[in-house]
């Protein structure tokens, strides 16, 4: 007679069945453990499976002293974080793209002031994350000018929204080659030194916009569920040097692209939260750096939804 047992509560990848047999009296006999195709995947019956590497380990290190690449860190979201981990000690590189009718230059003026004033090293570029040869060179020339990188937070993106049946091509591939390829180029300049020093945090950021879109933005719905795929992904592939990959995924948050909606769409994200209101920039920065510290060391590829409880309204 054979029994199964329970399945252990692990990912599918990892799940295995242990069957075990007992002889007449209910005794169990040796068993076999193996995955729910008798083998590994891919793997003969019988054949030698080599033990994973395991990930160097680095010690425990304070923030102070490391360096952080933001991008978009000139205004909203992304100036909330760079000024948090300004406050913490950390040295900032950020970027900024000059937009028609904004002055974005004196904005980030400001923002590499605000941050110099916290005793801090800072590095500020234009860059437009959407161009691969002008991402590597803005991450190595902040590795040069600020002494390497540790952290990097994908904070740059853009909206256009529209119905779906009036939305052209362009709008289309402009939020999705900003918040997506944008964000892969960033990750793809820094994986490299990561690996190297195996060591490095990346935090994306997402939106709850991707589990629950609104209507007419399809391209940016599409581009945050994007971004926790690539969040996933990335963490796969970068876990085994010691790399955490994250994101956040805010709600509404009280930035100029909240000041863009019609007043009744604010209206309706303070009454729909749970909490009553919607967050702050700083809301979700110190979420941001929290994943980078070593309190979060082992988080990784995972979402964390700053929204106020707007996803369970």
């Amino acid at each position: 007679m054979t029994a199964w047992s329970a399945t252990l509560v692990a990912p599918r990848r990892f799940r295995t069945y242990v069957r075990c047999s007992t002889d007449a009296g209910g005794n169990p006999i040796p068993f076999h453990s193996g995955s729910i195709f008798g083998e590994e995947r891919g793997q003969a019956s019988g054949a030698a499976v080599a033990p994973r590497e395991s990930p160097k380990r680095v010690e425990s290190r304070e923030m102070k002293g490391n360096v952080a690449i933001v991008t978009g860190g000139a205004t909203g979201l992304g100036r909330a974080v760079a000024l948090d981990f300004a406050r913490r000690g950390v040295h900032v590189a950020f970027n900024y793209v000059l937009l028609p009718n904004r002055d974005i230059a004196a904005q980030a003026l400001l923002t590499e002031t605000a941050l110099r004033g916290l005793g801090i090293e800072v590095y500020c570029a234009v860059c437009d994350v959407r161009d691969a040869d002008a991402v590597n060179v803005f991450v190595e020339t902040s590795k040069a000018e600020l002494g390497g990188v540790h952290y990097l937070v994908n904070n740059a993106g853009i909206a256009h929204d529209g119905a779906l049946w009036r939305m052209g091509d362009d709008a289309w591939r402009e939020v999705l080659d900003t918040n997506v390829t944008g964000a892969f180029h960033c990750l793809r300049a820094v994986a490299p030194a990561f690996r190297k020093q195996h060591y490095g945090k990346i935090v994306n950021v997402a939106s709850h916009q991707a589990y629950t879109p609104g209507f007419g933005i399809a391209n940016y719905a599409a581009s945050k569920a994007a971004v926790i795929g690539l969040t996933r992904s990335a963490a796969v592939d970068l876990g085994a040097t010691n790399v955490n990959v994250n994101a956040v995924a805010p709600g509404f948050v009280r930035t100029e692209m909240l000041a863009k909606l019609p007043p009744e769409v604010l209206e309706r994200a303070e009454k729909e939260s749970l909490l009553g209101r919607v967050a702050e920039p700083e809301d979700v920065a110190h979420v941001v750096t929290f994943l980078c510290s070593e309190e979060a060391r082992h988080i990784t590829g995972q979402v964390i939804v700053v929204d106020g409880g707007l996803t369970l309204a």
